[in-house]
């Protein structure tokens, strides 16, 4: 006579105490590796901020032609004393086609942060871990966690870009004839409109791949992270999750920046005095004082937002990671 043997499926708790909220739990983790943290921050945002100085340097000695152009235009008129009003169009094809390299930079060092504050999230201590385990750390998951960035934004921004070629070819006022769109007709109503939805697309695509960095610096290939994190999304729990937290830290973002360069625009004069006072040429000066609070606010708010932007989303993917996976 042989019994059944009767297996107990419940899983064990992996706690004692009731799990703590995101917000709860990325400022915990914050606290508790705050010097590893505030480390691996100062480096990053440190030598990204000397690496985009010396490439904004750089790009404005190879515009320097540029600027010439536009001094003697502007004496030329001044001469005939007729107004000038100076075309920026060839600074803004400069700036456009240097804006990979910023992109890269800035990519370069949010996968960095985000490799740290994935492993200060996994790291389920109450001590904070010893050593410059950050800077161990980064080396290993920075390529994987760069290649997602690039894999994401490859799949997200195309098809707005593309659209907005496409639209402004067919609708643009640079168009003297109402071929091939007539002005006013629904086919050009729906073509000026597409940019728009092209767009907010985009937007619910990148949110529906927010988690894929986290997951790459938790070890998956970036493929498979960016799978996870469109699987993970589309739950009933992971969509609201998602949209909320990354609406506050955009708000977050949106306004510490603009508070930020608002208190650094007096450094704007005084960039503009002495650089045309070196140079002798005003435009060059015009533009870097424009720019030079841009830079300070960026630098700020990277410093402050991104530690706490790469610690909530690992927190969050490992929290709607969790009731998917057993222990």
């Amino acid at each position: 006579m042989t019994r059944d043997t009767q297996h107990d499926r419940t899983l064990p708790p992996t706690s004692r105490n009731p799990q703590r909220g995101v917000t709860a739990t990325t400022f915990a983790t914050l606290r508790r590796h705050r010097g590893a943290l505030a480390g691996a921050t100062v480096r990053v945002v440190g030598l990204s901020g000397l690496a985009g100085l010396l490439m904004t340097a750089v790009i404005f000695a190879l515009a320097w032609p540029v600027f010439t152009r536009m001094r003697n235009q502007r004496i030329w008129y001044h001469h005939v004393e007729d107004p000038y009003l100076h075309d920026p169009t060839d600074l803004a094809l400069v700036a456009l086609c240097t804006l990979p390299l910023f992109l890269l930079l800035l990519g370069t060092g949010s996968a960095a942060l985000q490799t740290v504050c994935s492993r200060a999230v996994a790291a389920r201590t109450q001590e904070p871990l010893k050593g410059d385990w950050s800077g161990a750390a980064v080396p290993g998951r920075l390529r994987p966690v760069l290649g997602v960035y690039a894999l994401r934004g490859l799949i997200v921004w195309p098809l707005p870009l593309l659209v907005e070629a496409v639209a402004n070819g067919l609708t643009g006022y640079q168009l003297d004839s109402p071929e091939p769109l007539e002005r006013g007709s629904w086919p050009y109503t729906l073509v000026a409109a597409s940019p728009a939805a092209a767009v907010f697309a985009a937007v619910l695509l990148r949110l529906a791949l927010t988690l894929a960095p986290a997951a790459t610096a938790d070890g998956l290939s970036p493929r498979a992270a960016l799978r996870h994190s469109w699987s993970l999304t589309w739950t009933r729990a992971g969509a609201a999750r998602i949209l909320g937290l990354a609406l506050s830290l955009a708000a977050l973002t949106a306004g510490l920046g603009r508070l930020v360069v608002q208190l650094a625009l007096p450094l704007r004069p005084l960039v503009r005095a002495l650089l045309e006072e070196a140079t002798g040429n005003f435009f060059a000066a015009y533009y870097a004082g424009i720019l030079v609070p841009v830079i300070v606010g960026i630098l700020v708010t990277s410093a402050v937002v991104l530690p706490l932007t790469c610690t909530a989303f690992a927190v969050l993917q490992d929290r709607l990671r969790s009731p998917r996976t057993s222990p």
